[in-house]
């Protein structure tokens, strides 16, 4: 498949409508206009000559590229973009219009001359010639879209001798297409700006010299340099130097973070003050950055159920107005005796009605707005369809590990019964291990001791823990399999017996007669964690916790955060049988860290990723929370909801201001200029609704 930039695409009706041309064509079944980002997507072997000829039936075509002769887009090539050229030449067209008219209707009032009827005409033609061209190619093919609609409604207007009302018309359908670009153009606009975070090139650093390189030469392994305020080239590894970076393009987090030698970095990301030294390990379309950016293009352009049941909407629409507009025009005059010419000037303004434009674009800009914004959060939503699910939500399941929490030990409570030495020996036997659960020990120790002793030897014993000797007496540390060979006293079991109880993992310091302290260890909270779901139980879902870990454990960390439910002990498979028990009664999401919870992820109405870019996250899921914590959630959803609300707003006023212009029909008082200020007035309303979702409200 083949990706092209499409040049003059204004209007989402007709976007739909030349694609269903261009999948009849031979090899064309799969071919894709992408409206929101002005592409085509096509399969190599299609006749290119007769696509164009499409697009340009529409005064869309292809933009050729200076370094491609056919104008291929590569991901995210940039191109120069001509659209806000043609809304300036639009501009000017309308304003001389303007003044035509105004001049015609002073010469009319003067002189009553055929002078004023030509400038009626050359004031229309300024701002319509365009549509009357695409309209009576439209008539001869008998393709009934909105130009062919104003085409016949513009030539019976002044057939009938309206010129006045012909001309309003045509300059008001002027400014409609006009504002109609420029709301798509804002939108796009804030996407492209979203795209621009993309770096152009690399310093590549090789036998102690320099050169800059485009991003695209880059290979895996290869040693960039990275100035203050350069931007990673791509996802690599710290090889030298230290600096804080912005990770702000990629995780949304806007505070800085400081990076050492041998810590991982993303493409995109701005390097602040030091010089670094980066080795690549992914080359530049592999890295998180280029992922992202390919997903927020693609996310725009799926459909999602509402806007697949407007396009099926407008599909009828048009053809049941045009056959209202001839009983307009021919009952009346044949059966109640009325005036054929103002009968016929009525069923011209009802053709105009039929124009499906405010529909169809009541949910793309509002789609791309709150896609948009979360992706500037950090929150990567894949699609349209899962930011309508996500305002639909009303239900959250959360996986405990590494989501909740943050998926490492940390030490909440200590029993000490010998003040001198517990601290010390467990120091001392602790600092020489790489266990998440002895780093956790060493941080709490590290806070009251700082001088320990070195052992003089140490052994690991499977299942139980380590014993170790320092000065000639031996020591254990461990859990409490290690106090087998003790008289444990009853003070200290009934210790041991409490602090199981309520959920903590165990390590117990012991010489060889007696126990000298011991250590509660939790998987600490993430920060955010409580007031995340305090926000989410105020907005009406539900939040429950699915976790393997202990049931007792599950109840103190669903207790703290003051989550809806909480299930413990269970099994993956019994994880995604829970999910479906959920999804059975409500829209249930689950959050998960992308990895071991894929099969729930998968099996829930939508799968939230965890991560900080990690492969499999971004890969599996619907949503992803870049910055790797809960925090940004609850505006996500508020976001998608905002979404939703606007688009059914934009097709109830898009379809009210339609009826009431309809309406106006019965008692005869519908013109041309009313009809179409019906559709651009709603055009317009909707535009500026969906803009709306875009505006962020800094706390």
């Amino acid at each position: 498949m083949a990706e092209y930039k499409i040049q003059g695409l204004s209007c989402a009706n007709c976007a739909r409508e030349m694609e269903e041309e261009i999948n009849r064509l031979e090899h064309g079944e799969d071919a894709k206009i992408l409206f929101n980002s002005s592409k085509l997507v096509i399969n190599d072997q299609i006749d290119r000559k007769r696509v164009e000829k499409i697009l340009a039936s529409d005064g869309a075509r292809l933009v050729v590229d200076s370094g491609d002769e056919h104008g291929k887009v590569d991901g995210h090539a940039h191109h120069h973009d001509h659209s806000h050229a043609n809304g300036d030449n639009l501009k000017i067209l309308i304003g001389l219009s303007v003044i035509f008219f105004a001049s015609a209707i002073y010469i009319d009032y003067q002189w009553h001359d055929f002078v004023a009827i030509i400038f009626y005409l050359v004031a229309a033609a300024l701002s319509g010639y365009k549509t009357f061209v695409k309209g009576i190619k439209n008539l001869f093919r008998l393709k009934f879209n909105i130009d062919t609609l104003m085409t016949i409604a513009l030539a019976g207007a002044f057939g009938i001798g309206e010129w006045r009302e012909g001309t309003i018309v045509a300059i008001l359908f002027g400014i409609n297409e006009y504002l109609e670009g420029l709301g798509m153009e804002k939108a796009r606009r804030s996407m492209e700006a979203l795209l621009k975070v993309a770096p152009k090139e690399a310093i590549l650093y090789e036998g102690g010299k320099e050169r800059v390189v485009s991003i695209e030469e880059l290979q895996e392994g290869d040693i960039v340099l990275v100035k203050p305020g350069g931007k990673i080239p791509s996802d690599g590894l710290i090889f030298e130097g230290i600096s804080s970076v912005n990770e702000a393009a990629i995780t949304g987090e806007s505070m800085p973070v400081e990076k050492f030698a041998g810590e991982s970095v993303f493409g995109g990301s701005i390097n602040n003050e030091g010089v670094l030294k980066v080795k690549i390990t992914k080359a530049y379309k592999d890295s998180s950055l280029s992922k992202i950016l390919h997903l927020v293009e693609e996310a725009q352009e799926t459909k999602t159920p509402t806007e697949q049941f407007i396009n099926r909407f407008a599909r009828y629409y048009t053809p049941i107005v045009m056959i209202i507009a001839v009983i307009v025009m021919v009952v009346p005059p044949l059966f109640f005796n009325g005036d054929w010419g103002s009968w016929f000037y009525q069923g011209l303004a009802v053709l105009i009605v039929g124009c499906p434009c405010a529909l169809i674009i009541s949910s793309p800009i509002a789609i791309i707005s709150g896609i948009t914004r979360n992706a500037r959060h950090g929150i990567l939503v894949k699609g349209g369809v899962f930011l309508e699910k996500l305002g639909k939500i009303e239900a959250i399941a959360f996986d405990k590990t590494g989501t909740l929490t943050k998926g490492k030990p940390a030490v909440e409570q200590m029993k000490v019964y010998d003040e001198a030495s517990f601290l010390k020996i467990a120091g001392s036997i602790e600092k020489n291990s790489s266990h998440p659960i002895a780093d956790a020990i060493m941080r709490k120790v590290s806070e009251q001791e700082t001088s320990f002793a070195e052992p003089d030897h140490i052994q690991t014993i499977a299942g139980q823990g380590v014993i170790a000797t320092i000065e000639g007496r031996e020591y254990r540390v461990g859990n409490e399999k290690t106090l087998e060979n003790l008289q444990v006293p009853q003070e200290v079991q009934s210790d041991i017996d409490a602090m199981k109880q309520q959920g903590y993992t165990l390590v117990v310091v012991s010489d060889e007669t007696r126990v000298l302290g011991m250590f509660g260890l939790t998987d600490e909270l993430r920060e955010e964690s409580k007031e995340t779901i305090h926000q989410l139980n105020s907005m009406g879902i539900k939040t429950i916790m699915l976790t393997g870990d202990h049931s007792k454990t599950a109840e103190k960390v669903a207790d703290t955060v003051g989550l809806t439910d909480y299930y413990g002990d269970l099994l993956p498979d019994e994880k995604v049988n829970k999910i479906k028990e959920l999804t059975a009664r409500g829209k249930t999401a689950m959050i998960g860290d992308g990895i071991n919870d894929a099969p729930a992820l998968a099996i829930a109405d939508l799968g939230i990723a965890m991560g900080k870019g990690t492969d499999s996250a971004i890969e599996t899921a619907d949503i992803v929370l870049m910055q790797d914590h809960l925090g940004k959630l609850p505006s996500a959803i508020s976001i998608a909801k905002k979404v939703n609300r606007v688009i059914k707003l934009n097709i109830s006023l898009a379809l009210a201001l339609k009826l009431i212009a309809l309406l106006l029909t019965i008692p005869g008082m519908l013109t041309l200029w009313i009809a179409i200020l019906s559709d651009m007035g709603a055009t317009i309303l909707v535009t500026l609704i969906s803009l709306t979702v875009m505006i962020d409200r800094k706390k």
